[in-house]
C-alpha cells in the first residue's frame, strides 16, 4: 500500500500548489511568488479558465479526489481492494493529459513558463507513477 501513501501525500501536495493558484486567481492573495512575472502571464492568459472555470480550480478539485481515495484505499475494507488504485491510475492518466496539454499552451501558444504549473505537472506524473506501479503489483499478486 506504499503507492497509496505516495499518492496521498503528493495529491495533497499538489493540492496545496493548486490551491495556492487558485486562491491567487479569485483575489483572495495579493502576491504570487514567481520570481520573473511568467505565473501571472500564464494565469492571466485566456487558457487559464475553461467556461469561465479557473484551471486551477480544476487542480484543486482533481487532487482532493485523488487524495481522498488514496486515504479511503488506506482504510479497511477497502486497503484489500483493487479498485482504489485503478481509481488513482486512470485519475492520473486525466490529469496527466490535462498537464501535457496546458504545458503545451504554456510553450507554444502563451510562451511563459508557470513555475507552479511546471510543479505540478511534475506531482501529476509522480502520482501515476506511483499508481501504475501499485496497479502492476497488484496484478503480480493476482497471477495476471
Amino acid at each position: 500500500m506504499t503507492h497509496r501513501m505516495a499518492s496521498a501525500a503528493l495529491a495533497l501536495l499538489g493540492l496545496l500548489v493548486s490551491l495556492y493558484l487558485w486562491l491567487w486567481k479569485i483575489g483572495a492573495l495579493g502576491l504570487l511568488a514567481c520570481g520573473d512575472g511568467a505565473c501571472e502571464r500564464v494565469q492571466l492568459s485566456p487558457y487559464a479558465q475553461i467556461a469561465g472555470v479557473p484551471v486551477a480550480f480544476l487542480g484543486v478539485v482533481g487532487y482532493f479526489a485523488i487524495l481522498a481515495v488514496s486515504l479511503a484505499g488506506l482504510q479497511e475494507p477497502l486497503v484489500r481492494r483493487r479498485w482504489p488504485t485503478d481509481a488513482i491510475v486512470i485519475m492520473a492518466g486525466i490529469g496527466v493529459a490535462f498537464s501535457a496539454y496546458l504545458t503545451y499552451l504554456e510553450a507554444a501558444v502563451i510562451q511563459a513558463w508557470c513555475r507552479w504549473c511546471i510543479v505540478s505537472a511534475v506531482i501529476i506524473v509522480l502520482i501515476l507513477g506511483a499508481a501504475v506501479v501499485g496497479r502492476v503489483q497488484w496484478l503480480r499478486a493476482e497471477g495476471r
